[in-house]
């Protein structure tokens, strides 16, 4: 099932529909090819792992729509991302197979289509998916009618015939003998769809109110909480870090209320428990997808930019409401791994990193997890020295195993690992405190941390070695975005010059490679190379341009340089003009003119990423105050309004558009920073009440203000915090 869609994890067993874990993959390797298609000519990673197959693929497009019509023949389409392990099982099966391929090349027009590229087109399929099988996941297969309507689904097919379920062989030659029937069963799903995903606000209506939505959110949460590890539910378990973000929150408005202790606390000890876990990769930094057991021990190996970005995020803000330390180092451990691993010299980000690759000893068959785990003769090969002072000679590799927990054996349970793939390695897992790490070997806990580095360091260069996993080089606008705010707040948090530099180099490259000035269009993606190729045929989607803008506003507050302020007003104007609904309140997810998509969908689910609509209603309310447009006030309740039904009911559905709520009604507070004292700058030329603001003496100087009313100014920084923390202002000024 998904790796991205973290409500439909569960594995169903309906007769079309067999799910299993995505991970990741790459395409065939050998240089001579019996076969060579037409994607062969695209860019995404994902189509060219297709290439070779010998089914005469189309990418999503106008000669695919064409030529089923004209051909009268129903559409396949196959939907997956580059490193989604059961997208490649099924290529290596069924797609790589010649008699399925010759069955799906005469009988269908077959499309090929990358869910990370096109998720306006993915979302509306998986939408029939999930509605009509109950479940859903990548790879995703639906037939569609010649004008693009969907009449049967799935996800995964295994090749024939298997344990009483249909393999994709039987299915294609079932759906070819029952076409007509089935396509007029799709039309009348297709119109249920359109009537039950309509998201809109009545007339009259008013956003529910905040307390209210936040406890509901909480209580939801609390209901799911896994108590020993932390996390939601017991497993597999996802990071999830839009339920963290939104604990936190909850505390900052209830603080004094045990429920209020309590959600701080469920926040804490799960960002704990995962940093400590494996997956955190303890030797090359950044966080696995997910976990697949309640300990958060053994990870499903790949790793997404979405997750790394707002796990920084979380962790950052983690060390600012708890003062600890620790929290800091793991949110700057993401980024370093963000920096190194990530990161083009364009300034650009990359997606993903696979989880397969081949192990360094043992054939070339990829397996899932090789390039990060190690068996125990690895470890005590690499760390053999004995430990001056440490009880019973002990060596560091006897140190750094009790510590991550390696056993001779290895430390993965036979039902973590249904393929066998684990057998005998170790996934690390910190077991044991510093102190009693320390404690054990009658040594300093200062020594302790010392040794354990100096091991991960060597490991660190072994794993250099090995055969790395596919890197998906694809540049995302919205997970650009995503990963800008997070080196911008790490980074302000910090008062690291550096990450707050890495910040600016990404909205530089937004700015020249993603955003076409010409046609005021956000481009969906480009691609490495000496050319940094777009996709011109792609524009931006809600969340690219969502996400940016969450980005610039995060970069002005870092750098205080307002043309990242200035370009994300610009930005917001456009959003407006491209995705809102003047009927209903709230932004579709894409263009609602584009035919080619059937639903005009509103992403109601804040999951592995943040909804685009809960993003913009926060943007919009911290845009209003900046610009002082009252009407993206009012676009921002009008957004929450629309969405009321969900938010009063299944809160735990959006917990990062509750905090937006509670913002509105909780009200932010403006701190403003005058230095320069020009009038004719950005933020004055917006809000005229800064022309009536001065500098005391020359210093930089603050005001604190809230709902219109402003503190006196303030030059002392500690007066500043005080005023921040409290609220309390001496007299104010209107």
């Amino acid at each position: 099932s998904s790796a991205n869609d973290e409500n439909f994890i569960s594995c169903v067993s309906s007769p079309s529909v067999f799910m299993s874990m995505a991970s990741g993959s790459e395409g065939p390797s050998s240089t001579s090819h019996r076969h060579t298609n037409r994607l062969a000519k695209e860019r995404s990673p994902y189509l060219l792992q297709h290439a070779h197959n010998p089914v005469d693929w189309y990418p999503w497009g106008k000669d695919a729509f064409d030529k089923a019509k004209t051909e009268d023949k129903p559409i396949f389409l196959s939907v997956g991302y580059s490193t989604c392990h059961w997208c490649h099982v099924m290529e290596r099966e069924s797609f790589e197979d010649e008699e399925i391929g010759k069955i799906l090349s005469e009988n269908f027009v077959c499309i090929k289509l990358d869910r990370e590229e096109r998720p306006d087109v993915d979302k509306v399929y998986m939408t029939f998916v999930q509605a009509t099988s109950g479940g859903g996941g990548w790879p995703m297969s639906v037939w569609l009618t010649p004008e693009l309507r969907p009449f049967i689904g799935g996800t995964y097919f295994p090749p024939r015939d298997r344990g009483g379920r249909p393999g994709f062989k039987t299915v294609l030659t079932r759906i070819i003998d029952q076409v007509v029937k089935l396509k007029e069963l799709g039309n009348r799903i297709i119109e249920a769809l359109k009537k039950g995903t309509t998201i809109t606000a009545n007339a009259g209506q008013s956003p529910p109110l905040a307390p209210d939505v936040a406890n509901r959110c909480f209580q939801q949460l609390a209901h799911s909480f896994e108590e020993e590890y932390g996390g939601f539910r017991d497993a597999p378990k996802f990071p999830s870090p839009v339920n963290l973000m939104f604990l936190i929150s909850y505390w900052t408005v209830n603080r004094s209320t045990s429920e209020g202790v309590e959600a701080l606390q469920m926040a804490l000890h799960t960002l704990r428990m995962m940093a400590l876990g494996g997956i955190h990769d303890h030797i090359a930094q950044g966080f696995h997808r997910y976990s697949t057991d309640s300990s958060w021990h053994v990870p499903h190996f790949e790793k997404m930019l979405y997750d790394q970005a707002q796990l920084a995020v979380a962790y950052i803000t983690a060390s600012q409401v708890s003062g600890e330390q620790f929290f800091a180092e793991v949110a700057k451990d993401v980024l370093l791994y963000v920096s190194r691993d990530l990161s083009d010299k364009s300034g650009g980000f990359y997606s993903a990193e696979d989880a397969d690759s081949v192990p360094a000893l043992g054939g070339p068959e990829k397996r899932e997890g090789a390039f990060c785990v190690w068996t125990a003769s690895e470890v005590r090969e690499l760390l053999p020295d004995v430990v001056e002072g440490a009880a019973g000679n002990a060596t560091l590799a006897d140190i750094f195993m009790h510590h991550y927990g390696v056993k001779e054996q290895g430390n993965v349970a036979p039902e973590q690992d249904p393929h066998g793939e684990l057998q005998g390695q170790n996934v690390l897992i910190v077991r044991y405190s510093v102190e009693l790490t320390a404690a054990r070997f009658g040594i300093t806990v200062e020594k302790v941390n010392e040794l354990l580095a100096s091991a991960r360091a060597k490991m660190a260069e072994v794993r250099k070695s090995r055969p790395r996993p596919h890197l998906d080089t694809k540049m995302l606008a919205s997970w650009n975005g995503l990963m800008l705010s997070a080196y911008a707040r790490v980074g302000a948090v910090l008062g690291d010059k550096d990450l707050v530099e890495r910040a600016v180099k990404a909205g530089g490259f937004l700015k020249e490679h993603l955003w076409d000035a010409k046609r005021q269009t956000i481009l969906r993606s480009c691609y490495r190379g000496d050319q940094m190729e777009v996709s011109p045929s792609i524009s931006g989607f809600l969340d690219d341009y969502a996400f940016i803008i969450c980005g610039l506003l995060d970069l002005y507050e870092a750098t205080l340089q307002t043309e990242w302020l200035q370009w994300a007003e610009e930005l917001q104007l456009r959003q407006d003009v491209l995705f809102w609904d003047d009927q209903g309140g709230g932004y579709f997810c894409s263009d609602p003119t584009d035919s080619t998509v059937l639903l005009q969908l509103k992403e109601d689910q804040d999951g592995a990423e943040p909804s685009a609509n809960s993003v913009s209603a926060f943007n919009l309310l911290r845009l209003s105050h900046y610009t002082g447009r009252q009407e993206w006030l009012q676009k921002s309740q009008q957004l929450l309004t629309a969405f009321s039904d969900r938010l009063t009911t299944v809160p735990i559905a959006l917990p990062e558009m509750v905090r937006a709520l509670m913002a509105q009604h909780y009200t932010l507070k403006q701190v403003l920073m005058l230095a320069d004292g020009n009038t004719e700058s950005f933020l004055c030329q917006r809000l005229p009440v800064l022309s009536s603001m001065s500098q005391l003496r020359g210093v930089a100087t603050a005001y604190v203000c809230q709902d219109f009313t402003c503190s006196l100014p303030v030059t002392d920084p500690q007066e500043l915090r005080r005023l921040l923390l409290d609220g309390t202002t001496d007299t104010e000024i209107e």
